[in-house]
C-alpha cells in the first residue's frame, strides 16, 4: 500500500491513535474529515456548530466517535483545545484502522 499525505497527521501514541487535525467551525455541512491540507499536515474537518462554549469540541469527538465506532469516551482534545488546530487522541482503534476510515472517506 502507498503511503498516503494524510498518514503525515496520524501517529500512534503509547495512549491510543494522534491525529492532527484543522476544524472550520460554523460551517453549513458537518464533514469529518473533509479533507487533507498537505502544508500544515492535518486532515481537516468542517463542522456545523461554533467555537462557543466547547460546542464544536463536542461535536468533534462525537463525530470522530461515530466515524470510528468507539464510544465518545475514548477521545480526547490532546492540544488545541481552543484554537482550529487540533490533537486529538483516540482510544480502542489501531494506526491502521484510523489510516484506513480517514482512507476511505478521504479518497479523491
Amino acid at each position: 500500500m502507498t503511503n498516503m499525505p494524510f498518514e503525515n497527521a496520524i501517529k500512534m501514541l503509547d495512549s491510543g491513535v494522534g491525529v492532527d487535525i484543522e476544524v472550520t467551525p460554523g460551517s453549513k455541512v458537518l464533514s469529518v474529515p473533509s479533507g487533507y491540507n498537505e502544508w500544515r499536515k492535518r486532515i481537516e474537518v468542517k463542522l456545523t456548530k461554533n467555537a462557543q462554549k466547547g460546542k464544536a469540541n463536542e461535536q468533534l469527538i462525537e463525530s470522530l466517535a461515530e466515524l470510528f465506532g468507539v464510544s465518545s469516551s475514548d477521545i480526547f482534545i490532546n492540544s488545541g483545545a481552543t484554537n482550529s488546530k487540533k490533537s486529538v487522541v483516540i482510544k480502542g482503534i489501531s494506526y491502521e484502522q484510523a489510516v484506513s476510515v480517514f482512507g476511505a472517506h478521504l479518497k479523491e
